[in-house]
C-alpha cells in the first residue's frame, strides 16, 4: 500500500489531503515518524525520523496520532480482496503482503492482470491506493513493488531477472539494510554485478548465515515459498456495477455470475463450505449482508436456490444497489472432509 498510515488518515479527513502529514507523535515530543504523506516525503521526512526533525523539515505539515484500529480495518478488507486471486498469501505487515497467483485462473492466469484488478479492487473498495510488483519470485517481486510507486506496477520477467539484479543499486536489495549495504561498500560492493563476483565461501567468511541469501539473490535465484500464516475461511466474490441496478431479476443474473466464479474457485481448491453470505452495497453506500448455512455442504445448484430468498430479505428492489457480493464460508478441504467420513464408519 502507499503511504498507508498517512493515506488512510486523507482518506477519513478530506481536510488533509494535498497536504504534508505526518502520523505519529507530536511535533515537540521525543516520538517518530510512523507514516507520512508524499506531501511530506518532498520535504525529505521518512518513517522512524523524530517528530521533532520532521517539524523542522517541514514546520507547516499537519501531526497526527496513530489510528491502529483504523489501519486494521483497512488491511483486513485489502486482505479479502488478496483472497479472491491468490492460492496463498504471506503478510509482511499490515499494509503489504506476498501472494502466489501460479493457481489463479482469472484473468487468463497473467499475473499482470491480476494485479491491475487487485489494485482496482483496493480502490474501489478502501479508497486507497496499492503499488504492485509482479516477477517469478519473492525477492524479485518484493523489490519491484518498491520499483513505481505511488499507484504503480512494475513488472520483472523471467528473462529480465539477472540484467535487473545485476544493475541494481545494492541499497535496494531487500533483505540488506543501512548497516550491511555500508559493510558492503567498504568491501567495494555497489551493485548487483558487484555482488555477483564474490564466492560462496567468501561471503561466508563476512557475513555468516545471510551469505547464502545474498550469493543466491546476486543471480536472481529464490526459491521461499509463499506461505499463507492461515487457511482459507472464505471464498468470496464481489461486482461494481457503472450505473446503479433496481431490477431484481438484473441482480439475480449478476449474482448467478458470481456463484458460478466462486464454485470455480472451491472446486480449483477442492473446498466445500456450509455457509453462503450475499452482500448488498446501496447506492447510499450504505451496506447489509445476509446469511445461510446448512447441517451439510452446500453445492452450486443450492447456493443459486438460496440466494432469492436472501436477496428478498434486504432493500433491493426498493433502493438502487451499486455493489453485490457473495462468499462462501466454513470451508473444508475435500480430502479432509472425506477422511473425517471414512475414519466415521462403522466397519463391524
Amino acid at each position: 500500500m502507499d503511504a498507508f498510515f498517512a493515506s488512510v488518515e486523507q482518506r477519513d479527513n478530506p481536510e488533509y489531503r494535498g497536504k504534508p502529514l505526518i502520523v505519529g507523535g507530536k511535533p515537540n515530543s521525543r516520538g517518530v515518524v510512523a507514516a507520512c504523506s508524499y506531501e511530506a516525503r518532498k520535504f525529505g521526512i521518512h518513517s522512524a525520523m523524530p517528530c521533532s526533525q520532521a517539524y523542522r523539515l517541514c514546520p507547516q505539515a499537519i501531526f497526527v496520532p496513530v489510528r491502529f484500529e483504523a489501519y486494521r480495518e483497512a488491511s483486513a478488507k485489502i486482505r479479502e480482496v488478496f483472497w479472491r486471486y491468490a492460492a496463498q498469501v504471506e503478510p509482511l505487515s499490515l499494509d503489504e503482503a506476498y501472494l502466489d497467483v501460479s493457481y489463479t485462473a482469472a484473468f487468463d492466469g497473467i499475473a499482470t492482470k491480476i494485479a491491475q484488478a487487485i489494485k482496482h479492487e483496493i480502490k474501489q473498495e478502501t479508497g486507497l491506493t496499492a503499488s504492485a510488483g509482479v516477477s517469478y519470485n519473492k525477492f524479485l517481486a518484493k523489490v519491484a513493488s518498491d520499483m513505481d510507486k505511488p499507484d504503480g506496477l512494475y513488472v520483472i520477467t523471467p528473462k529480465q531477472g539477472a540484467a535487473f539484479v545485476q544493475a541494481l543499486a545494492i541499497e535496494k536489495f531487500y533483505g540488506v539494510g543501512p548497516a550491511t549495504a555500508k559493510k558492503m561498500k567498504a568491501l567495494d560492493i555497489y551493485t548487483g554485478a558487484d555482488l555477483k563476483t564474490w564466492s560462496l565461501p567468501d561471503l561466508q567468511a563476512h557475513f555468516g548465515k545471510s551469505a547464502a541469501y545474498y550469493f543466491n539473490i546476486a543471480r536472481g535465484i529464490d526459491e521461499r515459498a509463499v506461505k499463507s500464516f492461515r487457511e482459507r475461511k472464505s471464498l468470496g466474490k464481489e461486482t461494481t456495477f457503472a450505473q446503479d441496478i433496481k431490477d431484481v431479476d438484473v441482480l439475480l443474473g449478476h449474482f448467478k455470475a458470481l456463484v458460478v466464479q466462486v464454485f470455480q474457485g472451491l472446486d480449483k481448491h477442492e473446498l466445500q463450505g456450509k455457509t453462503i453470505t450475499i452482500k448488498v452495497k446501496y447506492a447510499d453506500f450504505k451496506q447489509v449482508t445476509r446469511s445461510k448455512t446448512e447441517p451439510n455442504m452446500i453445492n452450486q445448484s443450492q447456493a443459486l436456490t438460496l440466494i432469492p430468498k436472501l436477496l428478498a430479505d434486504t432493500q433491493a428492489g426498493i433502493k438502487p444497489v451499486r455493489l453485490v457480493g457473495f462468499t462462501v464460508s466454513g470451508l473444508e478441504n475435500q480430502e479432509k472432509k472425506d477422511a473425517k467420513m471414512q475414519l466415521g464408519l462403522n466397519l463391524d
